[in-house]
Parts: C-alpha cells; structure tokens; sequence
C-alpha cells in the first residue's frame, strides 16, 4: 500500500508539471499580447489626438476669417473628417488655403460644403454581396451617414450571381445615395468572395481600398477613424479593424461574442506587436499600390478563402512593420452572429480550412499553442479523476489558463463594449477542447459549403 502511495505521488510530480507547461506558456503569451493591445490602443488615441489638434486649429482659422468667434459643431465635425481626408491623401498645404478661402467667402452653415468639395477621392469601398438584398439597404444607409465628405469615396458593389433582386437593388440606390455607388457584375467564370473583391477592385478609383461584407452595420465615424490612422506617422499598407458580433442576449450568443471578442482582441495584439495573425474581412483596408506591388491575390488565387488574412500576412512580409489596427471605437464594425450552432460550425471550419496554407509561422504557432493549451485542461482534468494527486497541478493549470484569458479580454471588451461577456469564461473554457478539435478536424479536410456553394 505504502509503496503504491509512494509511486502514486512520483507519477503525480512527473506529470504534474507536464499538465501544467503549455497552460503556463500560453499565459506567458496572452501577457504579452495585452502590451501589444495596449500599443495598438495608444496609436488609435494617438492618432485622433493629432486629428483633434489640427482640427481645433483649423477651426480657429476659419472663424478668424469669418468673424466669429465660435465654429458651429457640426461644422467642425465635418470639417475636421474632411481635414483627416486630406492629410491622409498628402495634400494638406493645398486644402487648408482652400477651406479657409471658401469659410472667408461664406457663413459657417456652409464650410462643411466647401469641406466635401475639397481633396482628390480617398477610399474605394469594397464589397462583395451575394443574396444580400436584405441586407444591403440598412449597409447603404450606414455609409450615406458617414461623417466623412461624401466626395472623398466611392462604394462599388460586386454581385457574385445573386437570386434575389440584389443587383437591382444596388442600381436603384446609386440614383439616389450621396456617394458615388457602382454595381459590379461577375462574369459566368468569375464566382467567390475574393473574385468579386478583384472584380471591384478593378474598377475602383481611389488610393485606398476599404473592405467590409453586404451583412454589417457601420458607425458613422467609420471611414473617418480610417483617414485619422492614415494621416498619422508612417504609412501602413494594410489596416485591419475591429469587428463586434451582435444578436439577442442570449447563452449562446454570450459565448459567440466572447470567442470572437477574443479572435480580434488576439488579432490587433499580435499586430500591435509587429507580428500579424489574423483579422477579419468584414473590416479592412489596404493601399492599393502595396496590393499591386505584391501582386494581388496571385499567390493565393487557387484559394476560395483568404481574402484578408493571407493578404496581412503578404504585406507584412513585403514590409514589415506596414500593418496597424485600427483600436478606434468608431472604426467598430458591427455583424449578427451565427444564429445556430450549425451556421456557427460551417462558419468556422471555412476559417479554419486556411490553417494548413499557412505561410505565416506566427499564425501557425499561435494555433498550436491555444489547441494545445485548451487540449492540456481537458486532458488534465480527465487525469485528475482518475489521479486525484494530480488536482493542484490541474487546478493550477486552469487558473493560469482562465486567469490570462480575463486578463487580455478585459479591456479587449472596455474597448467593444459587452465586459459582462466576461463571465462567460468558465464555460465557453469547458466547451472549447472539443469543439476546437471538431472544427479543426473539418478544416483540415478542407471542403466546405458556403452560401449555396459546395468549396474544396
């Protein structure tokens, strides 16, 4: 008895500490992904406090022009989205002059109208729409309200061989929207998300393009956070923007919007740390000169999926230190949730059929190392029942697991704002095991359907 005692706690030293490794690994890493969110945070609030500053001065011009001794504040909104514009597009000693020209020759009510006239077009919106006439008028809506001069962008939408009436629908709104809106057609040969994005892109007019999908909700700050962050220091190539998931307050829906807080919380903490991971397409830009110098969607064109993370990862090859994200609040882009746990599943076994094309080494060992740390609890407190010995060093285990999630997720969601789905930790942790190996098991395989659709 003594002697199987004794061998009981060798066992439980031995594999004790192996328990415990990858879970203390991967809590090394989240503390140090929460300083790179940390740094992506500061230039976003960097970057706004450079607009505000430029803007209070242009104010004080205008109104010493014009006599008076306060700008009005819609004025000054617009004013200063349209000075954001243009210091992102380098013309800023060509349109200040002319702002304040037009302010000296005209009331206030009317400076935000000499703002929209002024500076070259800016931002090509992208989107790719697929059955979306549902969906697509409350998009419009949002990006007829944006604070940023309707002159300074286009939206040009690619129907990838919609049923439902969504081409018409895009041709009727482009008569009566404030931007410039353009339909896209594909041709028969031309079907898929990234073909139509090329399909747009090909027309598009402008420096920068602006990708979001036919199902999301925007802020109105939404393009005008974009002209802020391009008219800081340095130019980046490519931006990638944060995405909150929204739907009825429910179990399920809690824990979707805690694991997808998490993918973008990790996602803008790798790129705050110079090392890119992944973003999401439903919120992105790119500089269309950096897109064609790495040759577009060449190297992954045999790919139905990667439109935005396999672009990232090009980029940031090409140049490195080229990528931001965008921890603006306004710059959040809002999308339903899947509303059942099979849409959640095709959802993310077409994530998850990228992983084995990854080139990326930084995507890859962050993969492994949250698999491995949410396979090491499972496996830890399965050995704890049959080894009770083993219950500290397994309790230990999911402390430091659970402990660092809530210390990178706490201000990820101060910053998107549903902190509450924070207690829905414990849970989606002891889901998770299972449902990453099922996901990941489909991804591999590599086929999926999606949007009617069978993809290999």
């Amino acid at each position: 008895m003594a002697r199987a005692q004794r061998v009981t706690r060798v066992a439980a030293a031995v594999a004790g500490p192996l328990l415990l490794a990858l879970p203390a690994l991967y809590a090394g890493v989240m503390v140090w992904l929460r300083g790179g969110w940390q740094r992506s945070r500061a230039a976003a609030e960097a970057a706004k406090a450079a607009a505000e500053t430029t803007n209070r001065g242009l104010a004080e011009a205008i109104a010493s022009r014009c006599g008076a001794a306060v700008v009005g504040p819609a004025a000054t909104a617009e004013t200063a989205d349209a000075e954001a514009a243009n210091m992102a597009a380098g013309a800023p000693a060509a349109t200040k002059p002319r702002l304040a020209a037009s302010a000296a020759r005209a009331p206030i009510g009317v400076v935000a109208a000499a703002a929209a006239e002024a500076g070259p077009l800016l931002f090509s919106v992208l989107i790719a729409a697929r059955d979306e006439a549902a969906a697509l008028p409350r998009l419009l809506a949002d990006l007829a309200a944006q604070t940023l001069p309707a002159a300074r962008f286009e939206v040009l939408v690619a129907d990838d061989h919609s049923a439902d009436g969504t081409g018409a629908l895009v041709r009727a709104a482009a008569a009566t929207v404030p931007f410039r809106l353009r339909l896209v057609e594909l041709t028969a040969a031309q079907t898929g998300k990234k073909a139509a994005l090329a399909a747009a892109l090909a027309l598009a007019g402008a420096p920068w393009l602006v990708c979001t999908d036919a199902d999301c909700r925007l802020g109105p700050g939404w393009l005008a956070a974009y002209a802020r962050a391009l008219a800081g220091e340095g130019l980046p190539d490519f931006i990638s923007g944060p995405v909150l998931l929204t739907g009825p307050d429910t179990f399920f829906q809690r824990l979707l919007g805690l694991e997808f807080a998490g993918l973008v919380g990790v996602g803008g903490a790798c790129i705050g740390r110079g090392a890119p991971t992944m973003c999401n397409g439903a919120n992105l830009a790119y500089r269309r000169a950096a897109f064609a110098a790495a040759c577009g969607y060449a190297a992954h064109a045999h790919l139905a999926s990667g439109d935005d993370e396999f672009l990232m990862h090009q980029l940031h090859a090409a140049r490195p230190g080229s990528v931001r994200f965008l921890a603006d609040a306004a710059a959040v882009v809002r999308t339903a949730a899947p509303a059942t746990l099979g849409a959640l599943l095709r959802q993310r076994v077409r994530w998850a059929s990228k992983w084995r094309h990854y080139q990326n080494p930084a995507s890859r060992r962050l993969a492994l190392l949250v698999l491995g740390a949410n396979v090491a609890l499972a496996a830890g407190a399965a050995a704890a029942l049959a080894r009770p010995a083993l219950g500290p060093w397994v309790g230990a285990a999911w402390a430091l697991k659970l402990g660092a999630d809530w210390w990178l997720l706490a201000p990820v969601l101060r910053f998107l704002g549903p902190r509450k789905w924070l207690w829905q930790l414990l849970p989606l942790q002891l889901l998770y095991a299972p449902y990453a190996l099922a996901v990941g098991a489909a991804g591999w395989r590599g086929g999926y359907r999606w949007k009617g659709r069978a993809v290999r």
